[in-house]
């Protein structure tokens, strides 16, 4: 029985309550980073979703007034690449007259943020992450597949600074033999600008990627680096469910975290929802599959019964990949086809 217009709290099997919510408004993306949506497979016949099978703003409105009656304080856009969605400024309005949302955020690559910063901040996003995985324009241009410099994305991350989308949050991957000799120079960027940097281990995300354990440059490993650089200190984490480590400069100049989903996972405080942009209710970043809420809707559902088809999934959930992974074998991780980055957001 569905909980519509009542005032309760929604837990899974874990006793997680649902708090974050990650919308996905296209699969579309201008990198092909090797980690995500690597170019050989990503080339330029391939077949992206059309328009019509994307969840249209309202959609997406819809559903997110939803999740908020069930807990969700917290929304952030994600993709592929959320500034490539035409007009996206207009959906973020929308979403920002909901009540309860105590914070709209956005992940971008950064490539178009300088024409789109004002706009996002004038609709109601709140604060930005840019993924930036190196400074070095050789390095950079690697990981992004396309070969593309430095210079427009710190254009961008420099113009939504202006216009006040602080604090502004940096995302790093770091792959052993890739990027990792470029992390301190990172970091005393961000240091030096007021940018709080987040380095992620390198993930299983999707099935794409050719991850490897060999490949994952530990959490641990990266703050003792930056640790005999620039002295840090471990600090407390800023809310319940929170996925970075966090730790301060021991001058008193800024902060960094690190995700350390493989070497230390979290998923016993995970709290977060994932809408994908064809309208598929997933409830792990790692997870092989979802709930269609897209074509119900389209069916003519009630949100009364579509708040109850998100309860009972919610209710019902269990994942908690990260843990389990250690126990997995090889052939049993491939054979799980997980669903992409592109489609899921980060």
């Amino acid at each position: 029985m569905s909980t519509y217009g009542k005032n309760t709290i929604l837990l899974d099997k874990l006793q997680r309550p649902i708090r974050d919510l990650r919308i996905s408004v296209t699969d579309r993306c201008n990198f092909r980073c090797p980690y995500c949506m690597p170019a050989d497979i990503f080339g330029e016949r391939y077949q992206f979703l059309p328009k019509s099978e994307l969840l249209t703003f309202d959609e997406i409105e819809r559903i997110t007034r939803i999740f908020v009656n069930l807990g969700v304080k917290k929304i952030r856009f994600t993709g592929g690449e959320p500034l490539l969605r035409n007009n996206i400024e207009e959906l973020i309005a929308k979403l920002a007259t909901i009540p309860k949302v105590e914070d709209l955020a956005l992940t971008t690559n950064g490539y178009l943020l300088a024409a789109k910063a004002k706009a996002l901040k004038i609709a109601g996003i709140n604060r930005i992450t840019v993924s930036l995985d190196s400074l070095d324009d050789k390095v950079f241009s690697i990981m992004n597949g396309r070969g593309y410099n430095t210079k427009r994305v710190l254009e961008g991350i420099k113009i939504a600074e202006k216009v006040g989308l602080n604090p502004i949050k940096i995302n790093a991957v770091v792959q052993k033999g890739v990027n990792e000799h470029t992390i301190i120079d990172l970091a005393r960027f961000c240091k030096d600008n007021g940018y709080i940097v987040r380095f992620i281990e390198f993930m299983d995300v999707g099935n794409l990627n050719g991850w490897n354990m060999a490949q994952v440059v530990p959490a641990k490993e990266i703050v003792k680096m930056i640790d005999e650089q620039m002295p840090l200190k471990k600090i407390d984490e800023n809310y319940k469910g929170e996925v970075a480590n966090r730790y301060s400069y021991k001058d008193g100049n800024g902060e960094i975290g690190v995700i350390a989903s493989v070497t230390q996972p979290f998923c016993s405080n995970c709290n977060r929802a994932r809408l994908t942009n064809e309208g598929k209710l997933m409830t792990c970043l790692f997870a092989t599959g979802g709930t269609d809420l897209r074509e119900p809707m389209r069916n003519g559902v009630n949100d009364e019964d579509l708040q109850e088809i998100i309860e009972n999934v919610w209710k019902a959930r269990t994942d908690r990949y990260s843990e389990i992974r250690a126990d997995l074998t090889e052939d049993e991780r491939v054979a799980s086809r997980k669903i992409e980055m592109y489609q899921i957001g980060g």
